[in-house]
């Protein structure tokens, strides 16, 4: 049993700082979508624009983007504290990466597409295909943020159960 690695550390904070970048790009989508047009006054004089989607989903995906990253991030600097065997820090990183980025890229769509993505067909909210494809990419971080809480229990059990008693 060994920490986790640094690169894998150093990795997963990126990762959360590209996610913040996400969150930036999303919130000036969300922005324009809240006033209806472009507006850097004085640079530029306002440009009307139209963003489809409510005020609710961008707010959604706005906020899971700072969410996932801040974990990404917390998992970075928390990684010494996780001790796993070095396939199982490769299976914790990628289970980290996947649910972090994959819960927050599909409600992106969500927003633009004014789909919630949460049943086959739409449910009792909008369906159609754009629907039912983020509906299906949903999978993957389901599964993967339940592998990422299990394992980062698992390391840090083994780390305090390795620090002297105070």
């Amino acid at each position: 049993m060994t920490t986790m690695p640094e690169r894998l550390r150093v990795l997963l904070f990126l990762n959360g700082v590209g996610l913040f970048v996400f969150a930036l790009f999303v919130g000036w989508h969300w922005f324009v979508a809240l006033l209806g047009q472009i507006v850097v006054w004085p640079i530029i004089p306002p440009i009307e624009a139209h963003v489809p989607g409510d005020e609710r989903a961008w707010r959604m995906v706005h906020m899971e983007a700072i969410t996932h990253g801040l974990l990404l991030m917390a998992w970075g600097v928390g990684g010494t504290f996780i001790r796993l065997t070095p396939r199982w820090h490769r299976v914790f990183f990628w289970s980290a990466i996947i649910t972090a980025w994959m819960f927050t890229v599909p409600p992106y769509f969500n927003a633009l597409f004014g789909t919630r993505g949460l049943a086959m067909g739409g449910g009792p909210f909008k369906g159609g295909l754009a629907n039912d494809i983020i509906f299906l990419c949903g999978w993957p971080p389901l599964i993967a943020v339940h592998l990422t809480m299990v394992l980062a229990a698992i390391g840090l059990w083994r780390t305090a159960k390795a620090l002297p008693r105070a």
